[in-house]
């Protein structure tokens, strides 16, 4: 299995992959609380974990993926109330929402997609067992974690809990021992709550993904993925459960993607630029979404500009250009329009290289140019164009673009053949008439 090096938040180093099973890969992403249409930004963690994980099953791997549904908290309960509707009835609209705009950033459907509240009895347990284990405490019917049992605490977001202060990214409690301390679970009278032994109420955020992954998985995963902003306090505080519940950092690996600005400014509803995903693919075309989402290092916050777009739609209008003509060659020749080529090794050492999809598109623009030049010959070698089709056509599925090999009926064929005679022939009358019969096929 070809060697692959991953940045690990961990370990703070880039370390090379080793699965804890030969051959598969357990792998869980956070995913969105559903109260409201996502923001373009929701999208990127989305699409680069979606990348890699088609990267990961083209290279050979199995891959177990799940990525969760946060169907209970604040924001959903106020909106239900504020709106005369069930929690249910809020989450349900939103994550059909959700997975319309998945669906056409072609993102893969998941092994599971787990929602919080089918998971209460396990997270009641879970809670009442760090009690147990003298890792949380109860105050006045809320659960808090303790966070000073845990002398690792700051390990993964590399913070010192000393020099933290209240209110930065903590909430206030006057119930808790420490600020640092979060809370389990919290009374509520409004909304959704179950009945436990503490008090009427609902788990707190912290708690959910380290029970979902130990009911799927059944323990340690490869890897635990999501936004930067997750790092702290939520990644943090899943791993000081895991260590309280199982002694370990729930995941070998912790990958973490930066965030997104619109013109160089952070999307904010202050500032007026949050721009719903929904809105942002209707307007510039999934396709292109998806390529400025992920053409840039993972880890570096990433800039929606109308620069960053333009740059991005001229390498898609050179693939899409070069993949009709490829396509073209491949049906009048009557060639195999699925095989594979040499030529996108070199796309896939850049992934394996901490999953720099900027240096693969690189390698698929030096294809593309390759391909470019050849269909412009006379004589054209046909070997080249054959693994340039088939290299382009494994890039573009793994870079999750709309780009698949199109079989062409042999009505379409003959008339492509009669456009190429009456070109050649200098009917321009008549090539230009066929020429218009192809562009609204889309054959050309």
């Amino acid at each position: 299995m070809r060697e692959i090096k991953l940045y690990n938040t961990l370990t703070n180093s880039v370390d090379v992959f080793k699965p804890i099973k030969e051959g598969e890969v357990s792998m869980y992403v956070c995913g969105p609380t559903v109260y409201n249409d996502p923001h373009i930004g929701n999208m990127r963690p989305v699409v680069f974990f979606d990348t890699f994980r088609k990267y990961l099953e083209y290279i050979g791997y199995s891959v177990k993926y799940v990525s969760n549904y946060t169907d209970v908290d604040d924001k959903i309960i106020n909106k239900a109330l504020a709106e005369n509707k069930t929690e249910k009835e809020i989450t349900d609209f939103y994550i059909a929402e959700y997975r319309k705009c998945l669906d056409q950033l072609n993102v893969a459907k998941n092994f599971e997609n787990p929602r919080v509240t089918e998971y209460m009895p396990s997270i009641i347990d879970y809670i009442d067992g760090l009690v147990k284990k003298g890792a949380a405490y109860v105050k006045d019917g809320e659960v808090f974690f303790d966070v000073m049992k845990d002398e690792k605490y700051g390990e993964l977001s590399k913070i010192n809990p000393e020099e933290l202060n209240a209110g930065a990214r903590i909430e206030e409690n006057s119930k808790k021992k420490n600020p640092l301390d979060f809370l389990l679970w919290k009374e509520t009278e409004n909304g959704i709550k179950w009945q436990t032994k503490w008090c009427y109420g609902r788990p707190g955020w912290h708690t959910e993904c380290c029970v979902m992954i130990d009911t799927i998985f059944g323990g340690m995963i490869d890897i635990h993925g999501g936004g930067m902003d997750l790092r702290f306090p939520h990644h943090e505080n899943e791993v000081a459960q895991a260590e309280a519940m199982h002694g370990n950092h729930i995941a070998n690996y912790w990958i973490h993607n930066a965030m997104m600005n619109i013109k160089g400014e952070k999307m904010s509803k202050s500032l007026g630029n949050v721009i719903l995903a929904k809105d942002a693919i209707n307007e510039f075309g999934a396709d292109l979404i998806r390529l400025t989402l992920i053409n840039a290092p993972y880890r570096s916050i990433i800039n929606f500009s109308d620069e960053t777009l333009n740059d991005n739609r001229s390498i898609l209008q050179k693939l899409e250009f070069v993949y009709k003509q490829l396509n073209l060659e491949m049906n009048i020749n009557n060639f195999e329009l699925k095989g594979k080529s040499d030529k996108i090794e070199q796309f896939l050492n850049a992934l394996a290289n901490d999953i720099n999809v900027s240096n693969a598109i690189t390698s698929m623009l030096d294809v593309i140019k390759e391909a470019n030049i050849e269909l412009r010959k006379r004589e054209k070698n046909y070997e080249i164009l054959k693994e340039d089709f088939y290299a382009l056509t494994d890039m573009a599925y793994i870079l999750g673009l709309h780009f698949v090999p199109s079989k062409m009926n042999d009505e379409d064929v003959d008339l492509y053949k009669e456009y190429l005679e009456a070109k050649a022939n200098k009917n321009f009358e008549k090539s230009d008439s066929l020429r218009k019969i192809l562009v609204e096929r889309k054959i050309i």
